[in-house]
C-alpha cells in the first residue's frame, strides 16, 4: 500500500495551522473542481486527492493519528525499509479506533456523488475507514460552492483622464456596469470591482472584475511615476536676457521665469504640477520643463546687420580678454 503525504497534497507545511489548511484547501478545490475543469482527467484526480487530504487534516483526531503514522513511516524509511515490509495492521480502523464515522468537509462537496466509490484511496480507506467503502461513511454531502471566475478587461485612458479620474461603462454578459477609475492610475494599474466577474455556481460567490489600465502616450508630456516631463521652445532673446514665458501644464497654462543666460537643455522644476498620487490624491508630482532655443528665421537685412555687429562685438570682447 502506498503512503499518502497529505501535507504535500495540500501544499502546506506539517506545522501548518488549521486555518492555513482550510485556506489552502479552498484555493486548490476551486482550481481543480470538475465544474471548472470539465473533461479533464488530471484535474479530477487532483481534486480527489485534495479532498481526501482535507478530510484527514481538517479533523484533529485524524490529523493526530496521521502524524503518528507519518513519524513511524519516516523512521522506517530512514532505516532502509520499503512499503512491502511496513506493518500497517496497527493502523487499521477508522478515526483512530473509534470505528467508522462520517467526516464532512465544511465546503459541502458531495465527492461520492461526483466519483462514486472511487473517491478515496486504499490508504485512506484502510487507515481511516475501517476498510469499508467510502460511500458508507465518508462525505455524502460534499457539494462545492464554486466561486465565479475573475474577469480582466483592458481599458485605455488618456493622461488627462489619469489626472482627473474618469469612468467607463462596460457590458458584462447581461449586466451593464459603470466603473470609476481613480485619479493617478498608471499603465498596469488594476481597478477591482468586487462581484463584477462571472457568477458563482451552487451558491458560490461571484468573481471580481479587474480593469487593467493602459495610459495612452501623450503628445506633449512624458510620464515618470507621478512626475511629468516636457520640452519648451524659448526664443533666443529670452534665453539671453531673461524673461517670463508661458508653459502648458496638465491642468492648463502656467508661466515659467527664465533667468538671463539660460543655456539650451536647462531643466526647470514646477512643483505640484504633475499627476496626483494614486494612494494619496492630495499629493502631486512635479513638472520638469527642459528649454530648447528657438532660433530666429527669415531675418531682415537690418536684423542680419545687427547680428553681425553683435558677432563682431563678441569677437572683439573675447580678443580683448586677458590671457590666463
Amino acid at each position: 500500500m502506498e503512503y499518502k503525504d497529505y501535507y504535500k497534497t495540500l501544499e502546506v507545511s506539517r506545522d501548518a495551522s488549521q486555518d492555513d489548511i482550510r485556506k489552502s484547501y479552498r484555493r486548490l478545490a476551486r482550481r481543480y473542481h470538475p465544474d471548472v475543469n470539465p473533461n479533464d482527467g488530471a484535474a479530477e484526480e487532483r481534486f480527489k486527492e485534495i479532498n481526501e487530504a482535507y478530510e484527514v487534516l481538517r479533523d484533529p483526531d485524524n490529523r493526530r493519528k496521521y502524524d503518528q503514522l507519518g513519524a513511524q513511516w519516516n523512521q522506517y524509511q530512514q532505516m532502509g525499509g520499503d512499503a512491502t515490509g511496513f506493518d500497517w495492521s496497527q493502523w487499521f480502523g477508522g478515526g483512530g479506533g473509534a470505528g467508522p464515522r462520517r467526516a464532512y468537509t465544511s465546503e459541502n462537496i458531495n465527492i461520492n456523488d461526483l466519483f462514486g466509490d472511487s473517491a478515496f484511496s486504499e490508504f485512506f480507506q484502510t487507515i481511516f475507514g475501517a476498510g469499508a467503502s467510502p460511500g458508507s461513511h465518508m462525505g455524502r454531502r460534499m457539494n462545492l460552492n464554486v466561486a465565479g471566475r475573475d474577469i480582466e478587461q483592458p481599458v485605455d485612458i488618456t493622461l488627462e483622464e489619469a489626472y482627473r479620474g474618469t469612468a467607463r461603462i462596460l457590458q458584462i454578459g447581461s449586466r451593464r456596469l459603470e466603473v470609476k477609475i481613480p485619479v493617478g492610475v498608471r499603465t498596469g494599474s488594476r481597478v477591482r470591482v468586487a462581484g463584477g466577474g462571472e457568477s458563482g455556481r451552487n451558491g458560490g460567490q461571484p468573481g471580481d472584475l479587474y480593469l487593467v489600465v493602459s495610459v495612452l502616450p501623450h503628445a506633449r508630456f512624458d510620464r515618470d511615476g507621478d512626475d511629468l516631463k516636457t520640452k519648451l521652445g524659448v526664443d533666443l532673446y529670452t534665453l539671453v536676457l531673461g524673461g517670463e514665458v508661458a508653459v502648458a501644464t496638465i491642468k492648463g497654462r502656467g508661466s515659467l521665469k527664465v533667468p538671463p543666460g539660460t543655456s539650451a537643455g536647462q531643466t526647470f522644476r514646477l512643483r505640484g504640477q504633475g499627476l496626483p498620487n494614486l494612494r494619496n490624491p492630495s499629493s502631486h508630482g512635479d513638472l520638469f520643463v527642459s528649454v530648447e532655443p528657438e532660433l530666429p528665421t527669415n531675418l531682415s537685412a537690418e536684423e542680419k546687420r545687427l547680428f553681425e555687429d553683435l558677432a563682431a562685438m563678441r569677437k572683439n570682447h573675447v580678443g580683448d580678454a586677458p590671457s590666463k
